[in-house]
């Protein structure tokens, strides 16, 4: 990690809402999910969050890192229908070692449809393939 990742870095990201991107596509193999209304999902808004705080780090990580997400404390308080812009916004609040905090906000351009706070934790990929890799093999082996 560069001295550069401290609270206050800032990134906002925008994406338009597929079909694909619905409840009904979250389990396609959930019979409850395909009876739900085709609006964004919760899964899909946490995962639009996320992917806002990786933007954000980016440019304050060593090469070969990359970060996971750890810990995810969000609110859900609109539905979006498809084809409508969410526009993510998020700030690094707390820098804790290898544990990074943020604080999110979603908007659809009609309402705030959700926010809360998501953790993060700097990995080294080669390191953590590694031990996907070996946790792999414990299982394989019985």
């Amino acid at each position: 990690m560069k001295a550069t990742l401290q609270p206050g870095i800032k990134a906002r990201f925008s994406y338009q809402i597929p079909v694909e991107k619905t409840v009904p596509h979250v389990y396609r193999e959930a019979a409850e999910f395909q009876e739900m209304p085709e609006v964004f999902a919760t899964g899909f808004m946490i995962a639009l969050m996320e992917w806002t705080c990786v933007k954000a780090l980016e440019p304050h990580l060593d090469a070969g890192e990359g970060s996971v997400g750890v810990h995810v404390d969000v609110s859900h308080d609109a539905a979006t229908p498809v084809g409508f812009e969410v526009t993510v916004d998020v700030e690094c609040t707390e820098v804790s070692g290898r544990k990074i905090w943020f604080y999110v906000r979603a908007h659809d351009g009609a309402d705030m449809i959700g926010e809360g706070y998501h953790q993060r934790f700097v990995v080294e990929w080669e390191r953590f393939n590694k031990r996907m890799a070996d946790k792999a093999a414990k299982k394989a082996a019985g």
